[in-house]
């Protein structure tokens, strides 16, 4: 699963322009799903055809071996990964199967259980090239709680994984379009300082005493308040989200942490007078956003892999002059 630098460019677009980002995850996860199933699909077929015994042992051969990835044979156990880290003082292989076969075990159970008193019948014909395979109710059902583990799994991945990804170069896009400095931003240079168990910061501001201000972003969604809570928890100053409650905007006020809110039309521009209370030199922003966005996605991203380069880079390959800006506008 890749989070690209052209999907990270889309993200950002809908932020600044107060738009719902979700529907870019939405078609990832979607693409990335349908092709796992059709995959998955035709290795029930191979295996199937390579069982010819009556029973649902067959899937527990082929898709619980001890070959296979951990997190794969998780899933195909109608188990999390993460549902074993947290049962378990560790995930190795030989726990990974230990739990995936109980509960494998007592699903089938409760499958067997369920479609002996139920009146409904469901059957699976996968065809795969010129052959087809059958699968009974029980059989059915196995691998349907699959497939919803799968997506399960998937879907979270890709949001957090999204949500890392468009931290840094959102804020550096925000500090371009004001016009900031490139000495008075930077990403978090200190990864090798925080210690074991302890997260580095998404981005620092620099005050002109160089004050590091620490930002926090959240691309959070309604009802997600331990998102907002972790601005207060990880002594935050600037607080940066697509959606913001009432109610959290007023714990951010009395806690003295200045925030934006991206989700309406020109939220962005709040980040000015952000900058403004940090002393932080800046310009306001009134040109076309898009248009602007056109300039500044080449110097930070690419288009296949994420490249968000930090000023100190950016200073070098431009002849180290602190006062230049990451991209002049005029």
């Amino acid at each position: 699963m890749t989070i690209t630098g052209a999907v990270i460019k889309n993200i950002i677009r809908k932020l600044l322009a107060g738009e719902d980002y979700r529907a870019v995850i939405v078609a990832l996860l979607d693409a990335e799903f349908l092709q796992y199933v059709i995959d998955f699909f035709g290795r029930v077929v191979e295996a199937k055809l390579k069982n010819h015994t009556v029973t649902i042992d067959w899937y527990k051969e082929e898709f619980l071996n001890s070959d296979l990835p951990s997190a794969d044979i998780a899933v195909h156990s109608g188990l999390a990964m993460k549902t074993i880290e947290n049962m378990h003082e560790t995930s190795t292989k030989t726990v990974v199967l230990e739990a995936s076969g109980q509960h494998y075990d007592v699903l089938l159970d409760a499958i067997e259980g369920l479609t002996e008193q139920s009146d409904v019948d469901v059957s699976l014909t996968i065809k795969f090239r010129t052959v087809s395979v059958d699968l009974n109710i029980n059989e059915s059902l196995i691998v349907i709680n699959t497939l919803a583990v799968k997506r399960a799994a998937l879907a979270g991945g890709l949001w957090s994984a999204a949500g890392l990804r468009v931290e840094k170069p959102l804020m550096a896009t925000l500090c371009a379009l004001f016009q900031v400095p490139l000495k008075y931003f930077q990403q978090p240079v200190r990864a090798a300082s925080t210690g074991k168990g302890k997260r580095e910061t998404d981005f620092y501001l620099i005050g002109n005493a160089e004050e590091e201000y620490r930002c926090e972003v959240k691309l959070m969604g309604k009802g997600n308040p331990e998102s907002a809570d972790a601005a207060h928890a990880r002594g935050t100053h600037v607080f940066v989200a697509n959606t913001i409650s009432a109610l959290g905007k007023e714990q951010l006020n009395e806690a003295n942490i200045h925030w934006v809110q991206l989700r309406g039309k020109n939220s962005y521009k709040r980040f000015k007078q952000v900058l403004t209370a940090l002393s932080i030199p800046c310009q306001p922003f009134e040109g076309d956003l898009q248009a602007a966005l056109d300039k500044i996605f080449p110097i930070i991203l690419s288009d296949d892999v994420q490249s968000s380069v930090t000023p100190g880079v950016i200073l070098r390959e431009r002849g180290g002059d602190a006062s230049q800006l990451l991209v002049d506008f005029k």
